[in-house]
């Protein structure tokens, strides 16, 4: 047996072991057989395509930890999840975590048997990790959403630049570069910033086989969603751009004696997974969502997927309609469009980029809500309620989202996901005024003590913490230490914020005086560029009456050999016209065939048509058994 027999032989019993699948998907077999051969491969996959395969499979196959960076905190946790399940050590790093978590983590790289360590690209700054990581013995670097990395892509992220500074560290490891979104100029900028040894790119097919994309114009979409949702059986999902949407298009579905509900940020974190698990176990039919609702979603037979709201780009387009028939049965993606949908979201696009003094004004009023002092916080992160900051401020969410998005991109702050924080407090009372209070009870005096053994720096600024851990050297139960801790947040001792579910604003810079903000022009006017170039893409795909869809999909994301997909709104019209073409080619020999027989060559000559059309035509009169040949060779009509 030759030696890639024998490494293809252990990547199907490995998938087949792991996994419990007998085949690898089309393009994952070339993928991970670039990665074991050590070779820099940025690879192009759609959404559902089977990503963490092609970087998980050759990971397990090699001796060693396998890094994998991405800026998807949910998806870093429910793939950890997935591989704690199936019996493989998995670790994930990121703004949630208290520091002493992280530690503990990290040296469980060094020293212990984690397979997987999942890193959000903000972390690799920190000193922890960098002492760390060349202590490591990791097999391979998985990055995935790569285009972050390039900044002609459409979600820069300067975090992403220090992959590069990982890679001096560990210049014999192989880097495995994943997005679903790249153009030519970013996948070339991602191979030059990766610093691939040699340029390498693997494309897969983005078409979907089983999946019927199709148009709606109408200024009733709400009779054109209830058409749909009573013609299709199954599960579905609406998705809305805003919240109240939300609500009223479930309220109408429910109305109308379908079975919904709705999902969106502004629920509590408990009640949106409530209604999460409702629809996945189909006690729910139809989930209303914003776009909040979908990462990390594992379910494979959603019948249909239909955008309410147009989507601002081909990239989110794909995304959420490929939630749609991940089982390969026929379902359907629907966008509706109404006439003034396109005004009305490009007059949007003026809160999406607010000016450059507002920027820097949002960047102050942020640090101050935050209470980062001028020269704090690098490296830091805080819970940010976003909501109760606009509120306070009376600024509009877009705005600040809009703003904090050019701040990123300028290296000053992250906004990350929604994720569960810990517990955090911070000491109102100097050290030295701490041991003056008189604290009559030895419970609080013995947890003080606890926590300042536990952790350092709780004098200058918000530290996670962890109850169940001060619990646990305390010898108090987890619920004794929360009473306490809320006891001295009352006696004004400590801040204390309680473990929550928010967003949370990740410092990549110290806090700075307003007037060394330097939000660049060109970084603006880049993303203010490309914001309109993917709407206008979006446009043009809802405007488009001639093309497959599925071709024009293809083809944004660079796949070139695609061909009509035959299932599509314009392919079903295309196919219609030709049958009514045919039928009336068909009428018209017969027309003439009840005046006298005729050779196909006189038939071709009479008919306006190709000799080809005229040909099939009379192959399909001949099968239907309406007209036959005579011996002479003249075509008569069977009578």
């Amino acid at each position: 047996m030759s030696n890639n027999d024998h490494i293809s032989e252990q990547m199907h019993a490995t998938l087949k072991r792991v996994w419990g699948y007998e085949s690898f998907r089309t393009g994952q077999e070339e993928i991970i057989r670039a990665v074991l051969d050590g070779r820099d491969t940025l690879a192009l996959m759609p959404t559902g395509g089977g990503k963490s395969i092609t970087y998980q499979l050759p990971a397990l196959m090699r001796e060693g930890l396998c890094l994998v960076i991405t800026p998807l905190i949910a998806l870093m946790k429910d793939q950890v999840d997935r591989l704690r399940r199936m019996g493989i050590s998995a670790a994930a790093i990121h703004s949630g975590i208290s520091y002493h978590q992280i530690d503990i983590m990290l040296d469980n790289c060094v020293y212990g048997d984690v397979k997987f360590l999942y890193v959000a690209p903000e972390r690799l700054a920190t000193e922890a990790f960098r002492l760390r990581v060349e202590r490591m013995r990791i097999n391979l670097i998985a990055v995935d959403e790569a285009h972050c990395i390039s900044q002609w892509g459409y979600d820069f992220r300067p975090s992403y630049l220090r992959i590069a500074e990982v890679r001096e560290k560990l210049p014999d490891v192989p880097v495995l570069a994943l997005t679903a979104s790249a153009t030519k100029i970013v996948t070339e900028d991602i191979m030059k910033r990766l610093r691939f040894a040699s340029e390498h790119i693997i494309r897969t097919s983005f078409a979907r086989k089983n999946l019927s994309y199709a148009v709606r114009h109408t200024d009733d979409k709400n009779e054109q969603l209830l058409r749909i949702v009573n013609n299709v059986a199954g599960s579905g999902i609406v998705y809305m751009r805003s919240r109240e949407g939300c609500e009223q298009i479930a309220e109408l579905l429910r109305n109308n004696g379908h079975s919904a509900t709705y999902y969106h940020a502004g629920l509590p974190h408990t009640e949106r997974s409530i209604r999460q698990e409702e629809w996945l176990s189909d006690k729910v039919r139809i989930m209303v969502a914003t776009n909040a609702f979908g990462m990390g979603i594992d379910k494979a037979d959603v019948r249909f997927v239909v955008h309410y709201s147009m989507c601002d780009s081909l990239e989110n387009y794909y995304q959420e309609a490929g939630r749609a028939g991940r089982d390969g049965k026929r379902s359907y993606a629907v966008l509706l469009a109404a006439s003034d949908d396109t005004a009305r979201i490009r007059r949007n696009f003026s809160t999406e980029f607010p000016p450059l003094d507002e920027i820097k004004s949002i960047y102050e009023n942020i640090c101050s809500y935050l209470q980062i002092a001028i020269g704090d916080g690098l490296y830091a992160s805080y819970v940010f309620n976003i909501h109760e900051f606009c509120a306070r401020e009376h600024i509009y969410g877009g705005k600040v989202r809009a703003a904090i998005k050019l701040l990123q991109q300028n290296g000053y702050m992250t906004l990350t996901e929604e994720l569960e924080n810990p517990a955090r407090i911070m000491f109102c009372v100097s050290r030295d005024d701490l041991y003056k209070i008189r604290i009559n009870r030895q419970d609080l005096d013995h947890i003080i003590r606890t926590i300042l053994r536990m952790y350092n720096g709780v004098f200058m600024e918000f530290k996670a913490i962890d109850e169940r851990e001060i619990a646990t050297t305390s010898g108090y139960t987890a619920e004794r230490v929360k009473e306490l801790l809320k006891i001295m947040w009352q006696q004004r001792i400590i801040r204390y914020i309680p473990s929550n579910t928010s967003p949370m604003i990740f410092m990549d810079e110290e806090r700075l005086p307003v007037q060394d903000i330097y939000i660049s022009p060109e970084t603006y006017l880049l993303r203010q560029r490309y914001m309109e170039e993917r709407f206008n893409n979006m446009i043009e795909y809802a405007n488009n009456e001639d093309e497959c869809r599925s071709i024009i999909l293809q083809r944004y994301f660079s796949d070139n050999e695609a061909v009509p997909c035959g299932i599509c709104d314009r392919c079903l019209a295309t196919r219609r016209q030709h049958a009514a073409a045919d039928k009336s080619l068909n009428d018209k020999i017969l027309e003439l065939l009840k005046q006298a027989p005729l050779s196909a060559r006189d038939i071709a000559r009479e008919i306006k048509a190709t000799p080809s059309a005229v040909a099939t035509a009379i192959d399909e009169l001949i099968a239907e058994r309406k007209i036959s040949t005579t011996q002479e060779g003249k075509l008569v009509i069977i009578e």
